[in-house]
């Protein structure tokens, strides 16, 4: 049988204002994408993160972003490469700082949003990011999607895939852009049912209605809708009914 990891994005508030239970989160997922103060998060926020992330076991991943806090990193940006390697640099390094000063490291890397879905078809920016990575630590893994242009870049690096059942799928395979309707799935039994048609049959229904293949290793629930915990928690449970073994993949 498959087996499957569950990845969520953690730590996306800012000072004052909270956005998700972390916590909580941290008791059903087996890898965190914490955000690295770019797009959300800072450093109270990041330390403790890592430390609940810690405390149950839970690998942490690197969540990098363009410098866009305003727009929460979801606007797309014109880095030049060079730049944006030292910026990913950058967030990696302080978040596993903050990762070993609470007795655990960061075990892999994630983009997020706009620069996300921009080194699935950027050759030039993923390159960036994986320069960034291989100067680090060549060992991590990048979270990415089937066929991105990370593979091509990786070079050496090991490029992970991943799915999201509750984003809408393009026929090529790709997401739906959060500007259109429908590009999120809100239904719960929806996004149950296609959670365990993702790790067990390996493929998705896009939005056209046809059903694609899709190879994965981790599962993303995202951490910021309503009643993401619950949802979560559905999903873990479905997974693990199904047969699919929990595991995270760093």
């Amino acid at each position: 049988m498959p087996v499957f990891d569950i990845n969520a994005d953690l730590g996306e508030g800012f000072g004052i204002w909270e956005l998700g239970d972390d916590l909580a989160l941290l008791d059903v997922i087996t890898s965190a994408n914490v955000a690295c103060g770019f797009h959300a998060g800072d450093p109270v926020i990041m330390r403790r993160v890592c430390a609940g992330a810690v405390e149950r076991g839970v690998t942490i991943g690197a969540q990098v972003s363009y410098r866009d806090l305003a727009g929460f990193g979801r606007r797309e940006m014109d880095v030049a490469a060079p730049e944006l390697t030292a910026e990913v640099l950058y967030q990696l390094a302080a978040l596993d700082g903050m990762a070993r000063a609470e007795g655990g490291r960061v075990a892999y890397v994630k983009p997020h949003g706009a620069l996300y879905n921009r080194v699935v078809r950027d050759p030039v920016q993923a390159g960036a990011v994986a320069d960034a990575v291989r100067a680090y630590d060549a060992s991590l893994p990048i979270l990415t999607l089937p066929g991105s242009a990370v593979h091509e870049v990786a070079g050496g690096l090991t490029a992970v895939t991943e799915c999201f059942a509750d984003r809408a799928y393009t026929p090529e395979g790709t997401l739906v852009s959060r500007r259109e309707p429908g590009a999120v799935v809100d239904d719960p039994a929806t996004v149950v049912e296609r959670a365990v048609r993702m790790a067990v049959a390996g493929t998705v229904v896009a939005v056209n209605g046809a059903e694609i293949p899709l190879r994965a290793r981790s599962i993303c629930v995202h951490g910021d809708t309503p009643g993401a915990v619950e949802l979560a928690r559905s999903v873990r449970a479905a997974l693990a009914e199904a047969g699919v073994t929990l595991e995270s993949f760093a």
